[in-house]
């Protein structure tokens, strides 16, 4: 994999010297010429709270960032930025250290970069203005850290593109991320409701300061999502109308050029989409660049169908004799399903898995409400309650989701996971009261409290904790092993007793005496695996591999 992405950066370095495309790119702006671009004036209460006008960010005691701001698209851009300053700062220098993780080398940074420009160069025709306007808006509040990457908006344009980008040229998801439906005899009162589990991971500091934005916009309707410093687009978002919106990858071609960020298309939806129909309006009228399956739940309807998009084709899967509606990461309408990409992803991915666990535990709740709701998402166990070890990507559950989130759109409530993971409080809102009756006391939440649902009991356990060092280890194994380093057989035993009944750790402590000649360790611990829920095919066949190179040794 790392051979077909370096190939592509070179690919990308070459065309980049030809194309005279990528100067209008680089040199983009937005139209801000109908907007009001008055530069805010922010007043610090603390630490933790600020305002400015009727705009204001406050941390509530859960840990979250409850986000307002209303106005025209640069207003809310400004204020947004203007708020959010040294959150945003901090954001961009974690997610940008990550990829200096990934990509240490200097040389393919710069090869890294050019490929960017080139591939993003008609990105800016493919994001509507007014987001565009948005992106800038924040763009002022941007680290001047990075401005060798690009210049700041074309900077923050590329991140919203970072996603899609990311899963189209390792040709996976980057989150395996679970979500469904329930309404009519499946749900508790009968009214729809939606339950999801966004598993985008960066590392544990970009999840720290989660944010629960509340807009009013000019155009469209009032809307909540949830977010990080910095992004515009929705992942997990509810309006006014009580329509929602969530996000799961599938399995994706590798384009030519970057079209419409899924999470633009998914924040249009949101922003200027009161129905179902509406919402397959505008998603028939943008071009997307990797492969996706948007959950679109509506009170006007009262259920939730999946709009299923990938750069070539798109369908809808509508679920008209059933009252549930269940997602991972593989597609179930009838333009897309067959797809050759989409059977691969069911065979060799843990997608099918997770969904048949959702299915298991539908059948074991005859009626969805929303502290069901929130146990099927913290679930951590595999079909017929397996023990699958902790973190493993077969589980609902793989501790490491950036959020969790609940809708009962018709009683326009969301319930949003604090930290760490979707272990934490589940803070309750509602929509009709916060844009309705707009509070001036900055140190007043914008929550429910009274609806709150309480953080899992796990987060108490001493097996939570052991899966806390298990994490520290299990970076310290990697390093290890790349760098070819001698570890102590006493940290082996420990990683392994921190979270035992998952595969990897048995996996990487083969990797390491075959990487040593310890052949019979090397043995034992691959056979071991293989007893263990193992994530993916690729990863079983990986091992089988291994044990057939030690049987001719």
């Amino acid at each position: 994999m790392k051979n077909r992405i370096t190939t592509l950066f070179f690919i990308g370095f070459i065309l980049m010297l030809v194309s005279c495309g990528t100067a209008k790119s680089k040199n983009h702006l937005p139209d801000i010429s109908q907007y009001n671009d008055a530069k805010p004036i922010v007043t610090k209460q603390s630490d933790s709270s600020f305002s400015s006008g009727k705009n204001t960010l406050l941390k509530n005691k859960q840990g979250l960032w409850e986000l307002y701001v209303e106005g025209d698209p640069l207003e809310i851009g400004l204020a947004t930025g203007a708020l959010s300053d040294s959150l945003l700062k901090k954001q961009q220098q974690i997610f940008f250290s990550r990829i200096e993780d990934i990509v240490p080398s200097k040389f393919q940074q710069r090869l890294l970069r050019n490929f960017l420009k080139w591939y993003n160069r008609k990105l800016y025709l493919n994001v509507p203005n007014e987001y565009q306007a948005e992106i800038y808006g924040i763009s002022q509040y941007s680290s001047n850290n990075f401005d060798n990457l690009a210049p700041k908006y074309q900077r923050n344009l590329y991140l919203h593109a970072a996603h899609d980008i990311g899963h189209a040229l390792q040709d996976l998801a980057l989150v395996g991320c679970s979500s469904f439906a329930a309404w009519g005899e499946k749900s508790e009162d009968g009214n729809l409701i939606l339950g999801r589990n966004f598993d985008f991971y960066v590392n544990d500091a970009f999840a720290e300061n989660k944010m629960v934005a509340f807009i009013d916009p000019k155009e469209g309707y009032p809307f909540m999502m949830v977010t990080w410093p910095g992004m515009v687009g929705a992942v997990s978002g509810m309006n006014k109308e009580g329509l929602t919106v969530t996000i799961n990858a599938s399995k994706s071609k590798i384009p030519l050029s970057a079209k419409t960020p899924i999470s633009i298309l998914t924040r249009e939806i949101l922003q200027h989409a009161k129905n179902i129909d509406e919402a397959l309006a505008i998603a028939k009228k943008r071009k997307v660049f990797v492969s996706e399956s948007i959950m679109v739940g509506s009170a006007q309807d009262n259920k939730a169908v999946l709009i299923e998009v990938s750069p070539e084709k798109w369908g809808v899967y509508d679920v008209p004799n059933t009252n549930q509606l269940l997602c991972s990461n593989h597609f179930q309408s009838d333009a897309l399903k067959n797809d050759e990409r989409n059977q691969l992803q069911i065979t060799n991915s843990h997608s099918q898995y997770r969904y048949e666990r959702m299915q298991e535990l539908f059948s074991e709740n005859p009626k969805i409400n929303p502290k069901i709701a929130s146990e099927i998402l913290r679930n951590k166990e595999g079909l017929q309650n397996k023990c699958l070890g902790y973190g493993n990507e077969k589980a609902l559950n793989q501790l490491m989701a950036h959020h969790g989130v609940i809708f009962k759109p018709k009683q326009k409530l969301v319930w949003v996971s604090s930290n760490p993971y979707q272990l934490g409080e589940f803070v309750c809102y509602n929509l009709d009261s916060i844009f309705k009756e707009r509070k001036s006391d900055l140190k007043t939440s914008l929550a429910q409290k009274n609806l709150n649902i309480p953080k899992d009991p796990f987060l108490e356990t001493t097996t939570f904790k052991n899966y806390q060092k298990f994490k520290i280890e299990d970076r310290k194994i990697d390093l290890y092993l790349k760098n070819k380093t001698a570890i102590p057989f006493e940290f082996i035993q420990n990683y392994q007793s921190l979270n035992p009944d998952h595969w990897v750790v048995y996996y990487k402590a083969g990797l390491y005496f075959y990487q040593k000649k310890y052949f019979q360790l090397a043995q034992n611990n691959f056979e071991k695996a293989l007893t263990k829920e193992i994530t993916t095919v690729p990863d079983k066949e990986a091992i089988e591999k291994y044990l057939k190179k030690l049987k001719r040794k």
